[in-house]
């Protein structure tokens, strides 16, 4: 559309998407998107972007197809613009030509899309003047939400200001221009905690495992668990930011993950970006107070994990196995950092335990996804064809950590640490019984899809854990 954009006098309507009608950044999210279809692409973004940002988010845009359908959309920013279906209306953004062309088809009543080309980038003072070639000086209102678009509303004649941070409302206000103001609605600190999965956390309380199993509760073994504890804890948040950005479109297809506050646009996946190092500079910060030996471990859990997020979990089978051992990592991190050696009788149990627990989560995941014929589970590698083989499997994990625990109750090892060892044989049968009643809840559908975070909200399992604990100290 060439020429000045008014109709019957109207001025024209301009609105930026990322961060004001669409609640992410898809020049963030596609590359998030490349890396997991291909890791290795990290290696060339530092190559495209020597060509300039235009050119960069070109590059990307061209291996990169997003699923517009399922984008976190500001739903009070299309209402307002569907009301201004009187005058022209334009998309302008500096996101890649493809991207802003693809959301402009879906939502429909576009007259115009500008955005990046590959040669120029569109922001800040370029779209200020390709607006005012555009529509004129004055000729246009403008809806924007950073910092960059205070040098556009300086030439529109009412600035809409969508989702920006105080010291960008105030500025815009200054300039004298605003005209309506769709304030922020989710706290950015508060997702900030809600993104680090807080509620996760309790699975690190296995580094306390070694210490307790070797009966070493001094103040100064609990201080350097407590240490490994908030470690493992920054650690852990770091990769599940990572694995969030990474799994976006999946997560927007899944009928809990989909609120995520990354999939729900309820923070920029620019915040995650500045989360993930920081937690993992953190992390080793507090790692490095327990010496050379647990830094390799934490810094072991952390790629075991990056390659969990980037290959392993769609792998059958290998995405089960590695979720059991980065538990019993833990398990290891907390003889490490005390240090207490971890006996292969715990090292058994945990595998067998955790397999059988991973395994039980993807029956979780099974049950709250209806099965289409042959379908894959979304984001696994797993058909539901084989979700028998592999609740078989996971009962059969459960049951071999069973046998193992009762095969230490009768060995010289537990003879050694207790004075009561066989009343340990309680505990054996718990164990069981504990199991069975988790499968017997999952196949139900009655479980979300963690189960040792069910089993720190569940009732019965917080009795079970009591009963258990009193059977240890009556061994002791």
């Amino acid at each position: 559309m060439r020429g000045r954009m008014t109709v019957g006098g109207e001025v024209a309507v301009c609105v930026d998407m990322d961060g004001t009608l669409v609640l992410s950044d898809l020049g963030v999210e596609s590359v998030f998107a490349l890396l997991r279809r291909n890791p290795l692409y990290l290696l060339l973004l530092p190559w495209w972007l020597r060509r300039g940002l235009a050119a960069f988010k070109r590059e990307i845009a061209r291996r990169v197809e997003l699923d517009v359908t399922r984008l976190p959309y500001d739903a009070r920013v299309l209402a307002w613009l569907r009301g201004q279906d009187a005058r022209p209306r334009l998309l302008c953004t500096a996101s890649d030509a493809r991207l802003a062309e693809a959301v402009a088809r879906h939502l429909g009543g576009f007259d115009a899309v500008l955005a990046s080309d590959g040669r120029v980038n569109l922001a800040g003072a370029r779209k200020a003047a390709a607006l005012v070639a555009r529509c004129g000086e004055r000729g246009f209102d403008y809806a924007g939400n950073a910092r960059a678009d205070l040098k556009v509303w300086a030439h529109a004649r009412n600035a809409i200001v969508v989702n920006a941070p105080a010291p960008v409302l105030r500025a815009a206000q200054a300039q004298g221009r605003v005209a309506r103001v769709f304030a922020r609605e989710h706290a950015p600190w508060r997702e900030c905690w809600r993104a680090l999965r807080p509620h996760q956390w309790a699975k690190n309380l296995l580094v306390f495992v070694a210490p307790l199993a070797a009966h070493r509760l001094d103040a100064g073994t609990v201080a350097h668990a407590l240490v490994a504890f908030a470690a493992f804890c920054l650690c852990a948040s770091a990769a599940y930011v990572l694995n969030d950005l990474l799994d976006l479109e999946a997560d927007r297809q899944h009928p809990r993950k989909r609120e995520r506050v990354f999939a729900a646009g309820r923070l920029s996946p620019l915040a995650g970006l500045w989360l993930v190092p920081l937690l993992l500079l953190a992390a080793l910060a507090w790692a490095s107070l327990l010496g050379q030996g647990f830094v390799l471990v934490l810094l072991g859990y952390g790629l075991t994990t990056l390659m969990y997020s980037l290959w392993f979990k769609r792998l059958p089978a290998l995405d089960v196995v590695v979720l059991a051992l980065l538990y019993t990592l833990r398990i290891v991190a907390g003889g490490v950092a005390i240090p207490v050696e971890v006996s292969g009788w715990l090292l058994a149990f945990a595998l067998c335990l955790f397999l059988g627990l991973a395994l039980l989560k993807r029956e979780i995941e099974f049950a709250r996804v209806p099965a289409a014929g042959d379908s894959r589970l979304g984001g696994r590698g797993y058909r539901h064809r084989q979700r028998a083989l592999l609740r078989g499997c996971g009962i059969a994990a459960g049951s071999a950590a069973v046998v193992v625990l009762a095969l230490y109750v009768d060995s010289t090892k537990s003879a050694a640490l207790y004075t009561h060892p066989d009343r340990l044989w309680g505990l054996v049968a718990l164990l069981a019984l504990w199991l069975a009643r988790l499968w017997q809840l999952a196949t139900r559908g009655r479980m979300h899809d963690d189960p040792l975070v069910f089993a720190l909200t569940d009732r019965t399992s917080l009795a079970a854990l009591a009963l258990g604990a009193a059977l240890v100290l009556l061994a002791m």
